[in-house]
This record gives C-alpha cells, structure tokens and sequence, in this order.
C-alpha cells in the first residue's frame, strides 16, 4: 500500500467509522488447495447498514489535506469541483479485474475510501477471473475459450457465482472496515440475451442496465458494488466480462471518468518501451491503429475504448491506471497512467478570410476583455492580420482558439500572441490538441505568462527555459545555440515583456514579435490577451501534454490559479550553456567539498580541475572519475596567476569563515569577472555580492551575478519556512535548531564527539549567532535563533515558533505555502512534521507540521534540510548552474 494509501485507511478509519458496524458470517471460503467443488458450498451472509448520514467536513477537509501530498492544493480542488459538478452516480465507473482483487485489495480499498470521504460515489464493478481459471484447474476443470470469451457451461457458471459473491463480499468487507459504507449488489442491475448459445453456451450480451439499485445505494450513503454477472428475461444467470459490464454501465451512466484498473499501470509504446501518458482518439486513433505495436489485446483495447466514447459525452475519458496511482491519476494535472479521450480536431486557418464568420471570430477575441474598449481593440487587431502572416488553431466551435504569429525578419522564433479557451474547450481537452498541432508547426516557440499566474508549474515544466522580470516570466522552448537563448534572456531582463506593449524593444530576436503586434494591432496596442496560456508538448503525440484536463471557471484565457510565488524556478532544462566550465575548489576537505565533488562529478558539463587542501596536497582526489586530480596547496599567488591566464570560469570557496578574502581580493585584482561561489559567510552581508538562495532570491539576479555566497544552512531551512508568514507576523519568530553533528566540521571539538553527544544534545551560541544575523537580515525581521547539535551525522531539524498578528487556520497556512512554494523542485510542503531520517542524504527542504494554537494566533512550523546537500553543497551547484548558463537543477538528483 502506498504512503498515500496508508494515511487514508487510518484517517477515515478514525474520522469516519460507521454508527452501526455491519455483522457478517462468511460460510464460504474457497479452498483452492482441494478439489472441491465451489458451487456445493452455500452462502449465508447477514448485513445490517447504518442509517445515511451527511458527509463529515471535518473528515472531508483530512483527506483533501492528505490528498494534497500528491498534488497541489489547487489541483485537488479544481479537480474535486468539476467531479462533484454532475450527479453523484455520474462521476466515475470504475473496473477492477480480479488480479487487483487478489493482490492489490487494501490498496484499491483505501483508494475508494479517498474518494468517497470527499463526497464521491465511483460505481465499482469486478471480475475474477484468474481465480475462477485457477479453482477450475484446482477441481480438474480445464477453462475453455472461445474467440477469447470463456465458454461458460451450467457447472463453470455455478462455480463463477458463488466466486463472484465471495470476492464481492472481501472487497464490500474491506471497505467497511475502513469506515466506508459499501453496498454488495450482485444481481438486478444487467439484463442479457444469449451472446451465442451454441458457442458460448451461459454467456451474455447485456441489452438492459437498471440503474435504480445503484441509484438506491448512492442514496443511502453507499459505495455500489456490482459484480459482472447478469441475468436473462427469465431469470438465468449469465456471465458477462467484466470489461464489457463497465463499458454497458457507462454507456448508461454517462459518467465522467471511467476507469480500468491494470497491474501494468496503462498503456506502453513499443517503440519507446514508455507508458503512453494520453491518447487523443480524433486526432490519433487512425495514425495509432498503423503502428506495428498496436496489436492483440492492445489494439483491441484502443477500438474499444473508441466505441465506448463515441457513446459519450465529449467531457468523458478513459483512464487505464494502476489502483496505487488512482488518486494522482484523478486530482493531479499530470495524471499517472494512460488517458484515453476524444479530442477535438484542430482546424488550422492562415487568412482571415477564411473565417466563415468574422463576426465570431470576434466574439472569441473579446471574450476574456473586460475592459470599456475591448470591441474597439479587438476590430483593430482583426484589421491587423488581414495583412499580415499568421496561423490560427481552433476547434469546430471555437472553444479554444490560438495565434502564432510565425518568425520573419532576424528572428527564428515563433510567437504565440492570443490563446482564449472556454470551460467547455477544457473538459473536452481540445487545448491539448492545439498545441501538439502549435509544436508541430513551429518548433520554436516563445511566450510570457503574468508572475502571479497560478498555472506556472506547468509552463516551467513544459517549457525548455524561462526567465522573469518585473511580474512577467518569459518562456520559450526549442532554441538550439547559447546565443539564442542569451540575446532573448538579455532583451527580457533589460526590457520586460514584449509582446503588446507600448515599450520599444529593440533585441534582434524580439524586434521582429514587436513589429508584428504593433502593426496587428494599430497605434494603441492592446494585450490580446490579458493573460495568455501557452504551451510546449513533446514531440511525441501519443505523450502530449494533459495538464489543464479541466477547468470550473468560464472562458479563461489562461487557466488561473492562486500563487504568490514571486520567483518561480527556472527549470531543470533551462539551459544557456552546452559548453563545459572549468572548476576550481579551494578547500576541499571538509565534508561540504566532498558532498560538492561528488555532485561535479555527475554534472555534465561541469569541469572540476584543481582542489586545494594544504593537509591532502599531493595524494590522489578520490570520488572523481572524469580526470585523474592531484590535490594542490593552492596560494593567494596562485590562485591570482590561474584567474590572469583564464584557466577557470568558476571558483568555489569552501574555506572556513575569514579565510576566503585574500583568494577573493586576487581574483578581484584580475578583473575578469569569473564566477566566485563562497560557501563561507564572509559576504553573506556584502551588498556587491548576490545572495544565493534560488528560491526565495530573484534568479535573474543570481543568473546574471558573478559574486555570489552561498547561504547558510540553518538559515536556508529556516528562511524558507518563515519567509510566507513574513507579512502575518505578530512578532518575533524564534527557530529552535538541531544539527547533526558533520554541522561542526572535521576539525575535532565537544561538537562532533561522538561519545560526547551519545545521549546528549548540545546547546551553543544561544544568542546572536551568525545565522541567526543572516536570517533576520534576509527576511526583514527579526529571528531569533538557538542552535544545538546532536548524535547523528547529518540532517538539520527546525522547530520554528511563528507569533500571528491575526487568527489564521493551519489548513490556510498550510495553502499559502503550498502556493508560495508551488514548482519548487527542492521543497516540499507535507502535513505532518518532517523527520531527519527522511531528509538525511537528499537534496531538497521538507516543511511541515503547521499547529496552530488554539488562540489561531500562533503556529509552529518545523523543516528539515541536510546540511551537506541544500544546506551547502546542492545550493552551491544551483548558484553554480544559474551564474554559468546550466539548468538549475542539472547534475542534482530529483526524487
């Protein structure tokens, strides 16, 4: 069972027992060791149900929080809205065949108890038939099929039943044993005729579905729990498969979602061996059908799944999704198997002349203008492209509509300028399809997005590169030399954004998007529109992008989403640089330039070249494996004569603090402004140097700087998990700090004795320790701070008490930093408070805990970090790859 899974059995399990547990006598037991038959068994089983009642918020708001831990806030929320918009049968058929029945049962059952303790009913109907195959060759039983449909004789069937009644009372069972009232209905809801008597014999084809007895369960507060067995118009049982149950049932329920649950997890792609993540039918099911890997049951699947949502609503999909990843798969943008949907079918016009109808093409333009004039700006930005080049994407009835306007002149980007999408356009998923056709067309492609836009994790992982200024972030994807990217990133930091603007730009690369708008639009540019969305997928179609599979507001042009985040990241592919840079580390030692070497060491382009210990010169640098390195007692001399002659691009200071200046002065005295990373705190108060702390500092400004220190590790941590409460503060926050012991460095003393801190913890510097200056100057208030260390290695913890000016809510705190932090590769916000163990040996800061005292007006909060990784060493390499032109993520382990 997931992590995710376990939490959910034991909230509900707590929140939300039932009044009335059921008493159930199970007398049958199937015993696959012997040759008995099954269908001489009887079944007695006695039920008795509580009385429905109205779903707990308390327990509703518990699973949502949890929920959270696999997506953002605004994920689970949007996508809990839009299942919750329709009748509570309508959201999802969900298949289970009968090997997740057998072996993934508490996994599928703490899943379904997600689901329904935030108010959903998924209609749940099962198979079994591996069990059936392996009791039938039990009792000397061979399984005969015919055409891959199981001829089903009169003592087959039997021993069907009453498997079929047993496996549904384990699951009906097991979900109320996690507090989730579940109804067994294993007859009434299928009528079948024969599918072919004389071939298959008990078999059928399912002509009718009642929906009452479902209707019925839901109305009581029940999860309905429906076996694929159905009956003839005179009573016989016949069997029917299950996949073919839920299709039937969906063709009548017409729900949102269905969902068949596979050990494997979803569809593969032959070629690639990767798990297809969507597949549009409209656009690829003909293309799809050709590859030679689509065959057997595969192919099968795919028509199927076809015919099945031609039955539907455009708003339906399929999801073919391991039981462990239901909950990602349902609440999360990129979803965890394969989605199966319809589409749309793009069509594409470069006139607008051929527009039928320029009157709506209007209409669609003004749509997301609010503004007095927004008629006016939208005739005259129509006016515009009747003389100029441009290509529109769109759908039949133009729910959603896009404008690249294609590169010309010095420029070889594409711009996209307009993208407006309805609510519709988002369920039926047919933005998607427009911008696999928009990267089809141009594959280079640039665009921004507001600072405050709440869907920028998505553009950043999407996109190649991004860079923001000044509440705007520039994307582009698709550039293939440095220049490229630097001219556009140059351009953005001196002049913000560009694309309907009244500023002059005057970039080589921009210059021609400017002209373009200006003229498009007449002398009063206008922003076309206000926010835009736009998007990069991969190349290949079958993994287009999924995100933004539905949306509850009306006629977005951009899906918005709450985030105060004012320095999002810039993504593990943000890449300015292909060339490799030349590294030297001067003191390497410690435990920080070890953890450092080892991270160069899986960089590909970082060039480590000299290391410098006065206590290891001379003996071989162990750990790199790129280059044979002999470790140098580098001098101040040296150091200045290596800088004079260009031999490195990037010096790493990891020297005790008030050591690193003479190095520093000497490379100063050069002036050629290589990159200096100082890891000590020597210029962590200096002005001129650039505090490099990428996820609360403006990434520009550490990008452009060649003077940057390193933060602090304590301070790291607890910056991060004050910084979103800065505004409420309701006085001085105090950080209780313990480090593990490599915090004292190598040099022996009481604070890495092992012996001295077995049983003990050590307090020291209780007041005005450097980290404790560092926190407060970089917050804009004061912190206090009391550090202490103890017994194991590595691994800081923070207790940070949080005084509130209002009364606030540890769910609202808990959102705000879950959106302050949105896209933060290295941070992770989770519920309950983060443990050492957890943190030791990994890159990232975990922030957790937010108890809230009962006056709402004080919350602790407590992080974790390592203090050898984010708390040094995998800081330094993001200052490392931001100020050289890398990814900031590159070489850095992601979990």
């Amino acid at each position: 069972m997931s992590a995710i899974g376990a939490a959910a059995a034991r909230a509900v399990t707590r929140a939300a027992a039932p009044s009335v547990r059921p008493r159930t006598s199970r007398a049958l037991r199937l015993a696959r060791s012997t040759r008995t038959p099954v269908a001489a068994h009887q079944i007695s089983s006695q039920r008795v149900y509580s009385s429905p009642s109205a779903s707990n918020p308390s327990t509703r708001a518990t699973v949502v929080q949890l929920l959270s831990n696999i997506g953002s806030k605004r994920e689970v929320a949007q996508y809990l809205s839009h299942f919750t918009s329709v009748s509570s049968q309508q959201f999802a058929v969900i298949k289970v065949g009968g090997a997740i029945l057998t072996e993934h049962l508490q996994t599928l059952s703490s899943a379904l108890a997600f689901l329904n303790h935030v108010g959903l009913y998924p209609i749940v109907v099962h198979g079994a038939g591996p069990q059936l195959n392996k009791i039938l060759e039990d009792s000397g039983v061979e399984p005969q099929f015919e055409d891959g449909i199981r001829v089903t004789d009169p003592k087959t069937l039997g021993i069907a039943r009453a498997l079929f009644l047993e496996e549904n009372l384990r699951l009906v069972e097991e979900l109320e044993r996690l507090g989730v009232r579940a109804r067994p209905i294993t007859s009434g809801v299928f009528t079948a005729d024969y599918l072919d008597k004389e071939k298959y014999n008990l078999v059928g084809k399912i002509n009718h579905v009642d929906k009452k007895p479902i209707e019925a369960a839901i109305q009581a507060g029940c999860l309905p729990i429906l076996t694929s067995m159905a009956e003839s118009k005179d009573g016989q049982i016949l069997n029917v498969n299950a996949d073919v149950a839920a299709g039937e049932l969906a063709r009548a329920i017409q729900p949102l979602k269905i969902v068949y649950l596979s050990e494997k997890g979803g569809l593969f792609n032959g070629d690639t061996k990767e798990k297809i993540s969507a597949i549009n039918l409209d656009e690829e099911y003909d293309h799809l059908m050709t590859q030679w890997w689509v065959r057997h049951g595969t192919r099968l699947k795919i028509k199927e799944m076809k015919e099945l949502l031609m039955d539907l609503p455009r708003s339906s999909s399929v999801a073919i999704i391991h039981p462990a990843d239901l909950q990602k798969e349902l609440f999360t943008d990129s979803g965890a198997g394969t989605l199966i949907r319809r589409g749309n079918k793009v069509h594409i016009n470069t006139s607008i002349d051929h527009f039928k109808d320029i009157e709506q093409l209007k209409e669609v333009l003004i749509r997301d203008r609010a503004s007095l004039d927004a008629k006016a700006i939208v005739d005259r930005y129509v006016k515009g492209l009747q003389s100029r080049e441009f290509r529109a994407y769109f759908d039949e009835p133009m729910e959603a509509f896009g404008i690249v306007l294609p590169p010309s002149g010095e420029t070889t980007l594409a711009h996209l300028a307009t993208l407006t999408i309805t609510k519709n356009g988002w369920l039926t998923n047919v933005a998607d399809n427009i911008f696999a056709a928009i990267k089809k067309d141009f594959p280079k492609l640039m665009w921004t997005v507001k600072e405050d836009d709440e869907n920028l994790t998505w553009f950043f992982d999407k996109a190649d590169g991004s860079l923001s200024k000044d509440g705007e972030v520039l994307f582009w994807y698709g550039l293939e030399t440095s220049d490229e990217v630097k001219d556009l990133m140059v351009e953005f930091t001196k002049h913000g954004r560009q694309m309907f603007g009244d500023i002059n730009l005057e970039s080589k690369l921009q210059r021609a998007a400017r002209d373009r708008a200006a003229q498009n639009t007449g002398s009063n540019t206008a922003k076309m529109p206000a926010q835009q969305r736009a998007f990069s997928t991969h190349a290949n179609p079958l993994r287009a992008s999924r995100q933004a599979r539905y949306v509850t507001k009306p006629a977005l042009s951009v899906r918005t989403y709450s985030t105060t985040n004012p320095n999002p990241p810039l993504g593990s592919k943000n890449s300015s640089n292909s060339k490799p840079s030349r590294v030297a580390l001067i003191g390497a030692r410690g435990y920080t330039g070890k953890a450092l070497i080892d991270l160069l060491n899986r960089h590909p382009n970082m060039d480590l070249r000299h290391v410098s210990s006065r206590e290891l010169a001379g003996q071989k640098l162990k750990g790199y494996n790129k280059r044979d390195i002999t470790y140098e007692n580098l001098s101040v001399e040296d150091v200045q004569r290596m800088e004079e002659e260009g031999a490195v691009d990037c010096w790493v200071m990891a020297l005790p603090n008030g050591v690193c200046k003479p190095f520093v002065d000497a490379i100063d005295q050069v002036g050629k402004n290589s990159v200096i990373i100082d890891l000590s705190a020597d210029y962590r108060f200096d002005p001129a140097w650039t505090y490099g702390l990428p996820e609360l500092v403006d990434r520009s400004a550490i990008a452009k700087a060649t003077r940057i220190s390193n933060p602090g590790c304590y301070a790291t941590a607890a910056q991060l998990g004050i910084a979103p409460l800065v505004p409420y503060l309701g006085g001085q926050p105090t950080v209780f700090g313990v480090s593990g012991y490599s915090g004292a460095g190598t040099k022996p003393s009481p604070k890495n004795d092992v012996e001295n801190l077995k049983d003990n913890i050590i307090a020291y510097s209780l007041t005005d320790h450097i980290h404790e200056r560092e926190i407060s100057a970089q917050l804009g208030t004061p912190v206090a701070f009391i550090p202490h260390v103890a017994v194991w290695f590595q691994g800081i913890h923070h207790t940070i008490n949080i005084p509130l000016k209002e009364e606030m809510k540890s769910r609202d705190i808990r959102t705000l930093y879950q959106d302050r932090y949105a896209g933060e590769k290295l941070l992770k916000i989770i519920g309950e408070a983060p443990s050492v163990k957890n943190i030791a040996n990994r890159h990232g800061v975990e922030v957790g805990g937010f108890a809230v005292h009962s006056s709402g007006k004080r919350v602790v909060i407590c992080a974790t970090i390592d203090n050898l990784l984010k708390g040094a060493a995998t800081q330094c390499l993001q200052n490392m790859n931001l100020a050289l032109g890398y990814g900031e993520y590159e070489g850095i382990p992601l979990e």
